[in-house]
């Protein structure tokens, strides 16, 4: 992504419901673009899902504190 605070996160995980359980999880916290289904690869055991996350839209009461501050061009280290 080409924005701090934009996320792509890829899962690799035993089963369907555990996949969809993290994202819902993600979900719960953050703006997030959910994937409907998990992906199998031929031969290789487990699935995968991809969602995309926008860390500084928090969702939650919990999260406002864990939202990214934007960065300024003019701010010195």
């Amino acid at each position: 992504m080409s924005a701090p605070g934009l996320l792509v996160v890829d899962v690799a995980v035993a089963d369907d419901d555990t996949a969809l359980a993290f994202q819902q999880l993600l979900a719960e916290r953050w703006a997030t673009a959910t994937a409907e289904r998990t992906t199998r690869d031929a031969g290789e055991p487990g699935v995968r899902l991809r969602c995309y996350l926008d860390l500084r839209q928090p969702i939650s009461p919990a999260a406002p504190d864990e939202a990214l501050t934007p960065v300024s061009a003019a701010a010195s280290p």
